[in-house]
């Protein structure tokens, strides 16, 4: 069957129709999903490979509980995919990840059928367990499914919450979908533990008919107290298992996550179960598609990409990549040095420092308030932990930076990448708040470099020329090439042109931008001065208050107005203007698109200036002049 002919099968699915379905055509049906898959997001792009492998348990919820009614809680939100075609949203594939099109992860704006924006992981049990305990409160008996994986269950959140759903005895399910996959091999001894889980395929049919048997039989009950508590003492020995139904889980599994008969059987017993289940799959992450089975860290989040030929790296340097070969260099030269990543060594770079110092490197899972105190712990004893976090992921341990870093004024570099807007995985990815987040805690430094040479600059000077905590935030992607000597003194900004009466200020890789505004002014006749902030805290005073004499001063910064490098500005010079991002949350599209669509684009930059100060009698004055700034900028090593 064509593509085209998939897709108007698939069109046409809704919940409903998934329970008239034989098994024969619920495995035709998991079949189109794959096909339809590896096609669609071999031109848009998207996460293939966790979608692959739980084709057949979407299918079999959707089969077995009555969404939206029985509520599924999808863990992280990116494997979701299935989900989203069962739910009638096929038709909108075409737009996934794009502006105004179908999220990437869950969402309540786009389906009754989702029910949080999801995007961070370890987050489904939490949640999960309060829309059981609200169904509690309520009187009502519909069925909570939450969904996680393996690498989840390195968050600290996953035993959080399954220390209280076992408590409350509240009827749950959750569902380990156990791919032995997430973005980066899963560490820690909960990943080990999980590689030993082997229980027969009729554990649980046998516990449930001894169970019921015993209900019929004189003293039966009492029997059944004394079995499950010498069963327990020997289940405490013998499985691993045990773990989950100590915690007060009724444990199931491993099953096989792509037997949809199987899924199928288990989840229609299952709710005749009281009290919280946790029911253990083995999926494979990929499933279906070759090439994406035998490498899923390539298949994880993938651009267009051909069908039929493997998927290679990109050949752009990225920040990323110039943390991976510059922290080498800093290593080789430092061996007080060691690098710590929450389980992405491969979206931070980090993933050539592995390979080059395996012992220095250290990979704490999806564990973010972990990954920075346990850095604090580092550097307390005289080691420089340098700790690559994307930055939405670091407003996870934002208690630990004030309190176990910052307090201590513990010497931790923390290295954050996809800091301002980082495009197509939407809301809950976007880097928009650490600015506001990081520059008001004390004893912290912070720093953004506007191209490649002073990012390597201000990551030597921070491990090397600093002895408290320091961050240097950089976006997503290709860095700029400026042509000019980069030295980076404390709390010092950088004049990239000397001008006057117009001062134009901007934070970090924006700086590009700033400069193509400062170009264009140049040539309508005004002479701007153009500063590259490089701090945000410290802020550079002695800049600052020579800006005042300035008829007109902007800044520009990729971060939220509140609290930003704008607002910091505006409180010692009380006539700057803020060229920043509004207070709400943005949406997924390409990076071009959302700087344009905030207002943080030049053509909108540049003319919201001209019209600021085209009346000033003063600017007006100034002799016309139309030469060309002496920076050497505008432009990117690959455009070449």
């Amino acid at each position: 069957m064509n593509y085209m002919s998939i897709l108007e099968k698939l069109q046409k699915i809704r919940p409903e129709k998934i329970k008239k379905l034989n098994e024969s055509q619920l495995k035709r049906l998991a079949s189109d999903i794959r096909e339809f898959l590896i096609n669609s997001l071999s031109e848009t792009g998207g996460h293939l490979g966790s979608n692959l492998g739980v084709v057949e348990l979407s299918i079999a919820l959707h089969y077995c509980y009555n969404s939206p009614v029985d509520k599924f809680l999808w863990d992280v939100g990116h494997q979701t995919y299935v989900h989203k075609i069962l739910t009638g949203r096929a038709r909108n594939f075409k737009t996934l990840r794009t502006l105004d099109g179908l999220s990437g992860f869950t969402n309540p704006k786009e389906s009754e059928h989702d029910h949080f924006a999801t995007g961070h992981a370890s987050t489904a049990l939490s949640s999960a367990m309060g829309l059981a305990i609200a169904r509690d409160f309520k009187g009502e008996n519909n069925s909570v499914v939450a969904i996680f994986g393996d690498g989840s269950l390195t968050g600290g959140l996953c035993y959080e919450a399954l220390n209280n759903i076992g408590a409350s005895g509240t009827n749950l399910l959750a569902i380990l979908n156990d791919n032995q996959m997430s973005i980066a091999e899963n560490v820690g001894a909960i990943h080990k533990n999980l590689n030993s889980l082997r229980v027969s395929n009729g554990y649980i049919n046998t516990k449930m008919n001894i169970k019921k048997s015993l209900e019929f039989l004189p003293f039966g009950k009492k029997i059944a107290r004394v079995t499950k508590k010498t069963k327990d003492n020997l289940r405490s020995f013998l499985l691993p298992g045990s773990f989950f139904e100590e915690l007060g889980f009724t444990y199931i599994g491993p099953i096989d996550g792509h037997d949809i008969e199987t899924l199928i059987t288990v989840l229609n017993k299952i709710k005749k179960i009281k009290g919280p289940v946790l029911l253990h799959l083995k999926t494979q992450k990929g499933k279906g598609y070759e090439l994406a089975e035998n490498a899923p860290d390539n298949y994880h989040g993938v651009s267009s990409f051909s069908i039929n030929f493997p998927i290679e790296g990109s050949k752009k340097e990225t920040y990323s990549e110039i943390l991976g070969k510059e922290l080498i260099n800093i290593a080789g030269r430092n061996e007080k040095v060691l690098a710590i990543t929450a389980a992405m060594p491969d979206g931070t770079g980090l993933y050539r420092f592995k390979e080059a110092f395996p012992e220095r490197f250290f990979d704490v899972g999806i564990a973010e308030q972990h990954a920075v105190l346990f850095s604090a712990g580092l550097a307390k004893e005289g080691f420089i932990p340098v700790v690559a976090i994307y930055s939405t992921f670091l407003q996870r341990a934002y208690d630990q930076l004030i309190h176990d870093v910052c307090l201590g004024n513990f010497h931790v570099v923390f290295s954050i990448d996809r800091a301002g807007i980082t495009g197509e995985d939407g809301e809950t990815h976007q880097g928009i708040f650490d600015i506001s987040y990081l520059t008001h805690i004390p004893n912290l430094c912070v720093m953004a470099p506007k191209d490649k040479a002073e990012y390597i600059a201000m990551l030597n000077f921070a491990v090397n020329e600093m002895s408290t905590p320091v961050a240097i935030r950089y976006p997503k992607g290709t860095p700029n090439y400026f042509e000019n000597e980069t030295k980076i003194k404390y709390g010092k900004s950088e004049t990239l042109i000397k001008g006057e009466k117009i001062a134009i200020v901007s934070f970090g890789h924006i700086t590009k931008t700033a400069a193509e505004v400062s170009e264009r002014l140049k040539q309508d006749g005004f002479k701007p001065t153009l500063i590259n902030a490089r701090f945000a805290s410290p802020l550079d005073l002695e800049m600052l208050e020579n800006l005042k004499n300035y008829e007109y001063v902007f800044t520009i910064e990729e971060n939220v107005k509140e609290g930003g490098f704008g607002s910091l500005v505006s409180l010692k010079i009380k006539h700057s203007y803020i060229f920043a991002l509004e207070k709400k949350y943005i949406k997924a599209g390409s990076r071009d698109e959302l700087l344009k669509l905030s207002g943080l684009d030049t053509e909108t930059i540049y003319n919201k200036i001209k019209e600021k100060i085209a009346f000033s009698p003063s600017l007006a004055s100034l002799p016309k002049e139309n030469k060309s700034s002496n920076i050497g900028i505008i432009k990117n090593k690959n455009d070449d």
